[in-house]
């Protein structure tokens, strides 16, 4: 009997030194972790946005070498047709995009018109459309500049 009053004694005691121990710990726990938890989402967060303009970017640029691929004959500025096109596939894309135009060995890049590649649009030859857009990935207000998505594609003028 002397022992059993002894171990119901011990417990009791237990019970009173560590019942406020563990008070507020996941609460501890909850603000070493929460920064550097939001650190990780908005960094996955403007990696996403700048892998959705990629995509897009790329998408527009197939869109627009395609067009001026089968264009040949039917307009008399292939650069501005696969421009329009481009920029009806990536609306959201139009401010800072710049675009290079080879036809047939010949670069257009100044602006996105070019009367004179009409005559190089050549059956067989190529062409081929290239696409630079600047994105900006931020992370809690540090923006890295060094961002620049880019597509080229090449077909041949059908």
């Amino acid at each position: 009997m002397a022992t059993l009053k002894a171990c119901v004694k011990i417990r009791s005691a237990d019970k009173r030194i560590g019942a406020g121990s563990e008070r507020g710990g996941s609460f501890v726990e909850f603000t070493l972790v929460m920064p550097v938890l939001l650190l990780v989402m908005t960094g996955l967060v403007s990696f996403g946005f700048a892998l959705h303009n990629d995509l897009v970017l790329t998408n527009a640029v197939n869109t627009g070498a395609q067009l001026l691929a089968i264009s040949r004959g039917q307009t008399t500025d292939p650069c501005a047709t696969a421009y329009g096109a481009i920029s009806g596939a990536a609306p959201s894309l139009k401010t800072g995009l710049s675009l290079s135009f080879l036809i047939n060995g010949a670069t257009y890049t100044a602006t996105n018109t070019c009367t004179a590649g009409a005559a190089n649009m050549v059956q067989g030859a190529s062409a081929q459309v290239t696409a630079t857009y600047p994105c900006t990935l931020a992370v809690f207000g540090m923006i890295f500049p060094t961002c620049n998505l880019s597509a080229q594609i090449t077909e041949f003028i059908q």
